[in-house]
C-alpha cells in the first residue's frame, strides 16, 4: 500500500515543499524514515506512534517506510510529525485521500495527539502557494501566520483525531472558504514606487507607532538632522561623544521616523522572523521596521547567523530596519569585522559542507562610541570632567574599530555635552512625526527615481547609477577634488559622500546637487578629518 502527502521544510529563510511518501508492506513490524532526516525527524516516529494510538486510530503492525523527497535535501525540525501521521493513516485506509490531497500539512505532535505550533510556517506556506497548492493544515497556534499568505485556504487543528472522516467531513469542508483572507493576491502587491500614501495616512490606518519621540530630546539639533538624513537614504551612522549626552536615546528613536514597510518588504521581514521563531502571534504583516540592539558580548554567529544548519543572525533580523551597536569599541574586533561583507553587499552568505545559505541583510547601521576609554577626551577645558587617558590608550581604544569598517559608515557625528542653557532651552524641537513626514517624502522621491532599477535607496547606489544620479556642477566638483586630496579619502569614502549629498538634496526637494549639499555631506566625515581613518 502506498500513499503520499505534502509537507514542508526550511532552507535558509525560504520554504521548500517536501513529499512525504509512505509504503506499508507485509513483514516484521518496524518503521524506517529515509531522505536525510535529522534527529528531530527520526524521533518523530515515537511521537507519531503514540499520537495515533491515543487518538483512537490503529497503528499498522507491518513494515512501514517513510521517504522524504527530494532525498538529497537535509530535513530538520518537528514540522513533519502531522504529515507523517497523515501519510500513515491515509495509506492504511483510515482517512480519505480527498481530505489531504493538494494540501500542505505542518505541525508537531504531542504524545496525546495534540498539536504544537512550529516555526517558519509563513515561508513554507508561501512556497506551497508558488507550487500550486491551495490548502493548508496547521496547528491552531499557527493559523494566523499561515493566513498571511493570500489565496490559501487555511485550517487550524488542535488534535490529530480531527483528521478522521466523521469529524473532518462535518467541519473542515465548511471551514476552508471561511478561513481565506480577503486580501489581494500576492502577485498584485503594489510596487514600492507606486505607493502614494503619506506617513500621516499610514498612522491613520492604524499602524502601531513607537512611543519614544524626538520631541522629548532636548537640544542636539544637528544630531537630529544627521539622523533624519541617515533615515532618508538608509545611510549608516556613528554617534561619537562623552557619556550621558544622549547617543543611545537618540538612536532608539530612529525607527520612529522610518515609514512602515511596503507589502514586499513586510513579507520578507515577517518570513525572517517566522523562520527564527520570533514572530509574535498576529494576523498581519510586520509593518514597523525592525530594530535590533544586540549586547556587545554577541558572537560572530549570533550577529551574522550560523550553526550546523545556519539560521539568520541579528543582521538579518534587522533587514529593512535598524541595527544599533551601542558602545561599538566594546564589541570583539573579530565580531565587528564580519560586518564588512553585509554592509557592502546587503546580504550574508554562509557556506557549509552540505549547502550554501544566503540571508538578506539590508539594514541601517547605527552605532555609538565614546571618544576614549574614560569618555571625556576633547571635553571643554572648563569642565571638571577631563580626560585621564594617555595618547597610547586612546589609540588602542580606537584601534578596536578597523579603518575598513569605519570607511563603510557614511556619517560620523559628534554628540557634545550640553551646558545648562541648552538644557533649559525652550525652543520647540522637531517631533518624530514631523521628521517622519520629511523622511517619507525623501523615500518617495527615491522610489520614483529608481523605479526602473534594482536600487531602492540612495545608500545602495553604485557604478553607473551613482554616476548618473549624482552628477556635480563644476564648483562642487572642485570642492570634492580639494577635499579628496586634503583628507586622503578612499574611493569608497568618495562615493559615500556623493550618495550622502544626493540624500541631502532629496530632503530639500531639489533635483540637482549643489556645492552646499556636498559641503554638508563632507562635514559628516569627522573621523576622516581627524585622521582616525
Amino acid at each position: 500500500m502506498y500513499g503520499k502527502v505534502t509537507s514542508g521544510c526550511l532552507h535558509g529563510i525560504d520554504g521548500t515543499c517536501i513529499d512525504v511518501e509512505v509504503d506499508i508492506t507485509n513483514g516484521l513490524p518496524q518503521i524506517n524514515v529515509v531522505g536525510l532526516p535529522d534527529t528531530a525527524v527520526r524521533e518523530s516516529i515515537d511521537r507519531v506512534r503514540s499520537a495515533i494510538k491515543n487518538c483512537s486510530f490503529r497503528f499498522p503492525l507491518e513494515r512501514i517506510t517513510v521517504n522524504l523527497a527530494p532525498a538529497d535535501l537535509r530535513k530538520e525540525g518537528a514540522s513533519f510529525d502531522l504529515a507523517i501521521a497523515a501519510g500513515i493513516l491515509l495509506t492504511s485506509g483510515q482517512i480519505q485521500a480527498e481530505e489531504v490531497r493538494n494540501t500542505l500539512i505542518l505541525g508537531e505532535l504531542a504524545l496525546d495527539g495534540s498539536l504544537r505550533p512550529v516555526p517558519g510556517v509563513l515561508a513554507m506556506v508561501d512556497a506551497a502557494r508558488k507550487q500550486g497548492l491551495r490548502r493548508v493544515l496547521v496547528p491552531q497556534g499557527n493559523i494566523e501566520e499561515a493566513q498571511l499568505i493570500a489565496g490559501m485556504k487555511v485550517r487550524g487543528l488542535t488534535k490529530l483525531d480531527q483528521l478522521s472522516s466523521s469529524i473532518y467531513e462535518e467541519t473542515l469542508r465548511n471551514d476552508w472558504d471561511s478561513n481565506v483572507r480577503n486580501r489581494p493576491d500576492s502577485a498584485s502587491l503594489i510596487p514600492l514606487h507606486e505607493i502614494q500614501l503619506t506617513a500621516r495616512a499610514i498612522e491613520d490606518a492604524g499602524v502601531e507607532q513607537p512611543v519614544e519621540d524626538f520631541a522629548d530630546v532636548i537640544g542636539q539639533h544637528h544630531v537630529k538632522r544627521a539622523l533624519m538624513i541617515a533615515a532618508s537614504g538608509m545611510h549608516n551612522i556613528l554617534l561619537i561623544g562623552p557619556p550621558g549626552t544622549g547617543k543611545t536615546m537618540l538612536a532608539r528613536r530612529i525607527p520612529g521616523i522610518l515609514p512602515p514597510m511596503a507589502d514586499e518588504e513586510a513579507l520578507e521581514v515577517t518570513k525572517i522572523f517566522s523562520v527564527s521563531g520570533k514572530l509574535a502571534q498576529s494576523d498581519r504583516f510586520m509593518r514597523i521596521r525592525p530594530y535590533r540592539s544586540p549586547h556587545h558580548t554577541v558572537s560572530a554567529a549570533g550577529l551574522i547567523g550560523g550553526g550546523s544548519i545556519p539560521k539568520p543572525g541579528e543582521v538579518s533580523l534587522a533587514h529593512h530596519g535598524v541595527l544599533f551597536l551601542d558602545e561599538l569599541p566594546e564589541f570583539s574586533r573579530s565580531v565587528l569585522e564580519v560586518l564588512r561583507q553585509p554592509l557592502e553587499d546587503r546580504k550574508v552568505t554562509i557556506s557549509r559542507a552540505r549547502a550554501t545559505f544566503t540571508f538578506p541583510a539590508g539594514f541601517l547601521l547605527a552605532a555609538s562610541m565614546n571618544p576614549c576609554p574614560c569618555g571625556f577626551w576633547g571635553s571643554d577645558s572648563n569642565s571638571h570632567q577631563t580626560c585621564i587617558c594617555s595618547p597610547l590608550k586612546i589609540r588602542q581604544y580606537r584601534a578596536r574599530i578597523s579603518g575598513p569598517l569605519l570607511d563603510r559608515i557614511d556619517l560620523h557625528v559628534e554628540v557634545p555635552r550640553l551646558d545648562y542653557s541648552a538644557m533649559t532651552d525652550k525652543q520647540q524641537s522637531m517631533s518624530s512625526s514631523q521628521m517622519k513626514d520629511r523622511v517619507w517624502e525623501a523615500h518617495q522621491i527615491q522610489q520614483c527615481r529608481y523605479a526602473k532599477t534594482s536600487v531602492r535607496f540612495n545608500a545602495e547606489l553604485s557604478g553607473k547609477w551613482l554616476r548618473q544620479f549624482c552628477r556635480l556642477p563644476s564648483d562642487a566638483e572642485e570642492l570634492l577634488h580639494r577635499t579628496f586630496d586634503r583628507l586622503h579619502l578612499s574611493a569608497r569614502s568618495h562615493d559615500r559622500i556623493l550618495k550622502l549629498a544626493r540624500t541631502i538634496a532629496d530632503l530639500e526637494g531639489e533635483e540637482h546637487l549643489t556645492a552646499e549639499h556636498l559641503a554638508e555631506a563632507i562635514q559628516y566625515r569627522n573621523l576622516d578629518k581627524s585622521g582616525m581613518l
